[in-house]
């Protein structure tokens, strides 16, 4: 197993999860349980492929909130043993995340800016003028700098990051083997572009859950990913 991919499992619940993990076997060994499952019991799924099935897990909750929460809510994520989290990257979040965290295993990572957000999305919300690379770069250093294991970030951005001085994990969503449907993701690239640039892991969802043989999918992005 290369666990350089991390396998969405962006289906409505556990039984549905526990289902695509069976047919994708012993491809995969690493798999992404996000918000959208954890009303679906994604955290008895995530703990049921990672104690009894021995897979890596990512729980992608993207967290944010005051300081005191932010650790509360992760130093009771961390008794389970899993492997990243997801928070917000503003400091004040990853380092009340990090503290939560003392003590286990757990690795925090930092989201900069959604890869499914381009500048037009920014200028809604209020965020800051200027480029959005450069943005994304910002905010991944002052996360660094504040204490984060890792960044999630668009693969466009991967190569600037990994860059930056004490650059840690780069986790790229936003990837979309050659000819696949880009769906709502705006700033995307292929498996080898983003590990090619310098992510550690790519994660890639709905070109293997949605395909009609789940297991040849992801054959087919760990080929591509072992010719980097």
């Amino acid at each position: 197993m290369d666990d350089r991919l991390i396998v969405a499992l962006d289906v409505p619940n556990a039984v549905a999860g526990l289902d695509l993990a069976g047919r994708l076997g012993d491809a995969v060994g690493f798999y992404k349980i996000g918000l959208g499952m954890l009303t679906g019991g994604g955290l008895a799924l995530a703990n049921e492929l990672k104690q009894e099935h021995g897979k890596r897990i990512f729980l992608d909750m993207k967290l944010f909130d005051i300081g005191a929460t932010v650790e509360a809510a992760v130093r009771g994520l961390a008794q389970f043993d899993l492997d990243f989290l997801t928070v917000h990257g503003d400091p004040h979040v990853v380092r009340a995340a990090k503290q939560g965290a003392a003590g286990s295993n757990l690795k925090i990572l930092a989201v900069t800016i959604l890869t499914s957000l381009d500048r037009a999305d920014l200028d809604a919300a209020l965020i800051a003028p200027g480029d959005l690379h450069d943005l994304t770069v910002d905010r991944a250093a002052r996360a660094f700098e504040a204490g984060a294991d890792g960044i999630i970030c668009s693969p466009r951005e991967a190569a600037a990051i990994r860059a930056l001085p004490g650059a840690g994990l780069i986790v790229t969503p936003g990837v979309r083997p050659a000819g696949t449907d880009k769906g709502d993701q705006k700033r995307v690239e292929t498996p080898a572009a983003a590990l090619a640039a310098g992510a550690d892991h790519i994660v890639v969802g709905r070109p293997i859950w949605q395909a009609a043989d789940p297991r040849a999918a992801a054959k087919a992005v760990l080929d591509e990913i072992k010719a980097v």
